[in-house]
């Protein structure tokens, strides 16, 4: 009878590729263009589109790497990432998303860098902003080492072995359709993540029954605690304030909006009626899977003794169901889910990635016309793309060991550069000095690295925080003198 899982297991595998490549051979004959690779023709359901971000946002990070953090840092890592960072993404997208479509519509922005190049007017600056929008391959390594172990435990093989076949998979799937690929595959993803966010979230029911509250005490106070320990030490939590908890988690989420795969999903959008329709449908999947955060708590309340963070969902499934036939039939659809939860923001950093360094680091330096690029844009930005993979593919092989905290050391860095010149770009209507813009962007990144590895604030979304508000309270001062300035 064990023959059945191993059946079903190469079955659903089998249905999962082969769905995803005939989604994105549809998503093929679509693209004829570097814009039609990186934003598409403007003709998807704002739905799909809400779908595809709410994917984006969360994939790896919340359904492998966050319920780790839940399960070695208790209550205080939940609030982090399910209320704090939830009411950061709901305020980011309602406050910016109208007015960065209107921006980008109006000058045929195709990324982030090109964007923030119309606004200000200055290709320079969306040189640098392309530049720093490379430290991304640090979350490309977190989701790649994540679904390698996924994968390697599913079939028995070895996790560089597993991490091939991933990389091969997913490149192969984005560069045959870019946008339209990412899109449709995610709407699939998504309603997968959907099925399992929910299957594991009630997995954990007989806690609930219990009283959960006093779960999380059995463990120990300090599990069940809004704010654990002081900073700045070796054996303490990252999560030890209402700075660290909370104002860094809405700061850090609200700026990770940012990154080059997510807000550029509203430029995906044809009419301005339809972004709350999007927006709706993002809310309310995204809200859907920050269930998965629960699986650290019932991974902890099992008495699972985990080494890993990044292992912590993959042995909690185990656990849980490979003791009958029903049960690794369950175990084999859920990895087969985590997987395309990976795989849904993956392929989103690689399509904005590739057209990013044609369009706005090799047309700039070359100084060739958009026009010029269509055809030879297109093959240009799927070269790109099988770069970024062997590069992508030499860093995971030997994975740092706090994954999670790799992965935000680089993510966050970009966020911090970001906050300002996006969130000033979209809410002033006013012309602002490029110099501002420079100074901003550079305190950003730079103080969130010097914070991190130099000044001992280990939390990466707290020194990325701290370095946000400082580039914010500078710009505003700064704003402030050239405004006056200029009435005089």
């Amino acid at each position: 009878m064990e023959i059945i899982p191993v059946i079903f297991k190469y079955f659903i595998t089998l249905l999962y590729v082969g769905s995803t490549f005939f989604l994105s051979y549809i998503g093929m004959k679509k693209t004829k263009d570097l814009k039609g690779f990186s934003i598409g023709n403007k003709d998807m359901s704002p739905i799909l589109v809400g779908i595809t971000m709410a994917a984006s946002i969360s994939s790896t990070a919340t359904f492998v790497i966050n319920p780790g953090f839940v399960y070695n840092h208790g209550f205080s890592a939940y609030l982090h990432y399910a209320v704090a960072a939830t009411l950061g993404i709901i305020t980011a997208l309602v406050t910016l998303s109208k007015g960065f479509r209107k921006l980008g519509a109006e000058h045929g922005s195709l990324t982030i860098p090109h964007w923030i190049r119309h606004r200000y007017g200055s290709k320079m600056l969306g040189l640098f902003f392309a530049v720093i929008n490379l430290f991304s391959i640090a979350f490309i390594v977190l989701i790649l080492s994540g679904c390698a172990i996924l994968t390697s435990d599913l079939f028995g093989i070895s996790e560089t072995l597993a991490l091939a076949i991933g990389l091969l998979f997913t490149f192969s799937y984005v560069l045959m359709g870019g946008t339209y690929a990412h899109a449709y595959t995610n709407s699939l993803q998504g309603i997968l993540m959907i099925l399992v966010a929910i299957i594991l979230f009630f997995s954990g029911w007989e806690y609930w029954q219990n009283g959960f509250f006093s779960e999380m005490q059995n463990i120990s106070d300090n599990f069940a605690s809004m704010y654990n320990s002081v900073p700045f030490s070796k054996t303490t939590p990252l999560y030890y304030s209402f700075f660290s908890v909370f104002a860094s988690g809405f700061l850090i989420s609200f700026a990770l909006m940012f990154q080059p795969h997510i807000l550029t999903k509203v430029l995906y959008i044809k009419e301005e009626k339809d972004v709350n329709r999007f927006l709706v449908t993002t809310l309310i999947v995204g809200s859907i899977f920050t269930l998965m955060l629960f699986v650290g708590f019932y991974a902890r309340f099992e008495g699972l003794e985990i080494g890993r963070q990044d292992r912590v969902v993959n042995d909690y499934i185990k656990h849980i169901y490979s003791s009958s036939i029903g049960g690794q039939c369950m175990l084999a659809f859920i990895a087969v889910t985590l997987l395309a939860a990976g795989m849904s923001t993956l392929d989103g950093i690689l399509v904005s990635l590739s057209a990013m360094v044609v369009n706005d680091i090799y047309l700039p330096l070359t100084n060739k016309d958009d026009g010029e690029m269509s055809a030879f844009g297109l093959a240009l930005s799927r070269y790109v793309l099988i770069a970024i993979g062997l590069v992508a593919f030499a860093l995971a092989i030997k994975p740092p060991l706090l994954l999670g905290i790799f992965a935000q050391q680089g993510v966050y860095g970009l966020a911090a550069a970001s906050f300002v010149p996006i969130l000033m770009g979209v809410l002033l209507k006013r012309k602002i000095p490029t110099f501002i813009v420079w100074l901003a962007a550079t305190i950003g990144v730079g103080g969130h690295l010097f914070l991190n590895l130099y000044w001992g604030v280990k939390n990466p979304s707290v020194s990325s925080s701290i370095a946000m508000l400082v580039s914010l309270g500078i710009t505003l001062v700064l704003l402030a003198i050239t405004y006056q300035s200029n009435k005089e």
